[in-house]
């Protein structure tokens, strides 16, 4: 069965969904732009959302930030590749390494260095760019088998970090 949802991209992380995006049985859809979308409400909505809008007619609008389309459909984005252009070899300092996880922390996608071949942790976005034949997901920090506090999220220097992917180059 093939689906099209529209939904928060934080779900990618949820335990139920995450395990369907590592087994390729679901994957963002391809975004032209940034995440925000705008949203028609009725004209009794408070229009108290941080982007709002009220067009010529009169009609009300909200933006919703973080919004992707779920999907099993194919389309072209999603086997290109993410050229690597960082070294991480001479830039350790760079991509420190978590608190109690052997992994690398790259905290933008751009910054995925082309010459290291361990696990990385990288951002939910990083699932808009995802080539399956070009990076294998490992899993996701909370619920990765061998995470020593399974349920948490990692930690750089005690301070625990927003969602990360574990990624390896294939």
């Amino acid at each position: 069965m093939k689906f099209l949802i529209i939904g928060n991209m934080n779900a990618i992380t949820y335990k139920e969904v995450f395990p369907l995006k590592k087994e390729n049985k679901l994957w963002f859809g391809p975004s032209i732009h940034s995440g925000d979308r705008e949203f028609e409400v009725p004209d009794s909505y408070p229009l108290k959302a941080a982007g709002y809008r009220i067009d010529d007619a009169g009609k009300k609008y909200i933006r919703v930030k973080g919004v992707r389309w779920f999907t099993n459909l194919s389309h072209k984005k999603r086997n290109e590749n993410i050229i690597l252009f960082r070294d991480y070899h001479g830039h350790e300092k760079d991509y420190p390494k978590y608190d109690t996880y052997d992994a690398i922390e790259v905290s933008k996608v751009v910054n995925i260095p082309k010459d290291y071949d361990g696990v990385m942790g990288v951002p939910i976005t990083f699932m808009d760019k995802y080539n399956p034949k070009q990076f294998k997901i490992l899993g996701i920090d909370r619920y990765i088998k061998d995470n020593p506090n399974y349920g948490k999220r990692f930690k750089l220097s005690g301070k625990e970090c927003y969602a990360r992917i574990l990624i390896k180059r294939k």
